[in-house]
């Protein structure tokens, strides 16, 4: 999952919405519909948001 994040195309100082909204547009449509498929999509952007949170862990820890 950490390769989709980096395909994201988001900065690592952009927020948790960015995130989410560059996530969703990774969604196929029919995912995106689906009502069975909601627990699968909040998992998806829940994992973004920790590779997210990591990355900008990284950032401060390093002073990059």
């Amino acid at each position: 999952m950490y390769s989709t994040y980096l395909r994201l195309g988001i900065r690592v100082w952009d927020g948790n919405r960015s995130v989410i909204r560059a996530a969703r547009r990774k969604l196929a449509r029919t995912a995106l519909h689906d009502p069975g498929r909601r627990d699968a999509r909040k998992n998806f952007y829940r994992e973004m948001l920790r590779h997210h949170a990591e990355a900008q862990w990284r950032v401060m820890q390093f002073r990059l």
